[in-house]
């Protein structure tokens, strides 16, 4: 069995939190690890506060977790993700040779202080190519750093994925989920709070979801279901099935069975 890991996201830009720009990356990035049978687990959005990311880089470093920067590397002065990542490891800044030759392929020889700032990373970091434009994003104890432009950060995201998580893939037929649709008094999630509970402690493996809907002050239903092995899912679905018929509530499949 594949080893777990968990992947995030931090999304960098205050024009993003002002409302000024839709944020394009969260989407993606959840479709881009589901394609490959894996999972998003978390998303931070920040602003463009340098001791901020740093303390997030700290934290998100210590998890062990895999996590895809993106926004803040460019060279301007609202442009702090470089510094504040090298900040969080610890590190100085450095021209890397690498990065030049790629940036070379952009801009000949012409290479300014400004356009060497774009590949000044983290000491001991290394290159993200990027497709795009050839200005390469930097990665550090699987930490990686994309622009915040989606036609450049995707690709260089998927290059990742296929360059050092392959081996965690699972095909898309390996993971599955299924959900009733509950309604009733007892229809509710505080209700069925042990059910769930069972649900959990006897299929581990199996990730448990619960989504009320609501229709102004009305309750609607409650989506009841579980994702994973396809087997797992469908015992842990006739387990649910069973026990809220006991309790009398209504229940309706989500996906009906084709």
């Amino acid at each position: 069995m594949s080893e777990q890991r968990v992947f995030g996201a931090v999304i960098i830009g205050d024009e993003i939190l002002s409302g000024k720009r839709q944020d394009k990356h969260f989407e993606r990035i959840a479709a881009m690890l589901g394609e490959r049978g894996l999972r998003l687990s978390w998303v931070e959005y920040l602003g463009d506060e340098r001791q901020r990311l740093a303390e997030t880089f700290r934290r998100t470093l210590a998890s062990g977790d895999v996590v895809f920067s993106c926004g803040g590397i460019g060279n301007t002065p609202d442009d702090h993700t470089r510094q504040a990542a090298a900040a969080a490891l610890g590190v100085g800044l450095e021209i890397h040779p690498e990065g030049v030759e790629e940036a070379k392929i952009r801009f000949g020889d012409d290479m300014t202080p400004q356009r060497l700032q774009l590949v000044t990373f983290p000491a001991g970091a290394g290159i993200i190519p990027n497709p795009f434009n050839r200005i390469p994003g930097f990665m550090a104890r699987e930490h990686y750093f994309v622009p915040g432009f989606p036609q450049m950060a995707h690709p260089m995201i998927e290059w990742v994925l296929d360059s050092f998580y392959k081996d965690l893939f699972q095909p898309a037929a390996a993971k599955v989920d299924k959900a009733f649709l509950l309604t009733g008094p007892t229809a509710y999630e505080s209700a069925l709070l042990d059910l769930m509970e069972r649900i959990v402690a006897q299929y581990p493996t199996l990730r448990l979801f619960s989504l009320p809907s609501i229709q102004g002050v009305e309750r609607r239903h409650l989506e009841l279901g579980v994702e994973g092995d396809p087997a797992l899912v469908d015992r842990a679905m006739e387990d649910i099935r069973v026990e809220v018929e006991r309790r009398g509530i209504t229940w309706r499949w989500r996906d009906p069975p084709a």
